[in-house]
């Protein structure tokens, strides 16, 4: 499970590839058994070349001593870390490698702000990553890229449907195990299926009055008219 720190990490960052112009996927897995970088962004030169950027993530001391294999196979390749702790481990860093320092936003400016923000925080670079050439084949690269971009586009579609995407079945079962305290005579308003079934009836009122309201407003309309109709002609009567 991501903690609350990888999960601030990961937005600011995100943001921070969008604003350098760069498409950008997380968790994608690399081609020749390279392991699974956390974040890699894409990049469109303006001599037509691509450049290809890595950023592993770590938020502990821990984490970053993990036996977990470091896809640094990009360009330029980089820790993503807070500043404490990089405070800790910067002497551990590889020459190579790049650093990016997250600092988080300030709480009250925050809630002061008038915008909503787009990130939790914002990153420096505290250590720039010196230039490589790829390290694995380009094509194969672009392939892992466009599928986990598709990976997350089907994701997105999923949450936006809902549960569309759940059968009748699904949807009851879940009800059930939510309700796992059992019929409440004394509460209904507790009760899924009776908080369900008022809705529904309500929605019924609400819609049938609407009906109503639509239907007496042509009625008047058109006795008005019939009135203006049956009004004997002034002109007749001079």
């Amino acid at each position: 499970m991501k903690t609350k720190l990888t999960k601030d990490l990961e937005k600011t960052l995100y943001q921070y590839c969008l604003e350098q112009g760069s498409y950008v996927v997380e968790e994608v897995v690399m081609p020749d058994k390279k392991g699974i970088v956390d974040t890699l962004s894409y990049q469109q030169l303006a001599d037509n070349q691509i450049e290809w950027r890595c950023y592993e993530l770590k938020v502990t001391k821990a984490d970053f001593h993990s036996k977990a294999k470091l896809s640094f196979i990009g360009n330029y390749n980089y820790f993503v870390l807070p500043q404490k702790l990089y405070l800790e481990i910067q002497d551990e860093i590889p020459s190579r490698i790049g650093v990016l320092i997250y600092r988080a936003f300030d709480k009250k400016a925050v809630e002061a702000t008038p915008q909503n923000l787009r990130a939790p925080g914002f990153l420096t670079i505290a250590k720039k990553a010196q230039f490589q050439d790829l390290q694995v084949d380009e094509a194969q690269l672009t392939s892992h890229f466009v599928a986990s971009l598709f990976r997350e586009v089907d994701k997105a579609k999923k949450v936006e449907k809902g549960l569309q995407l759940y059968s009748d079945d699904k949807l009851f079962k879940e009800l059930r195990k939510r309700q796992k305290t059992g019929y409440d005579v004394y509460n209904p308003d507790k009760n899924l299926y009776d908080r369900f079934v008022a809705d529904l009836r309500d929605e019924a009122i609400d819609g049938l009055q609407d009906e109503l309201d639509a239907r007496n407003a042509e009625c008047q309309e058109l006795k008005l008219k019939l009135q203006k109709y049956n009004q004997p002609n002034l002109e007749d009567k001079i």
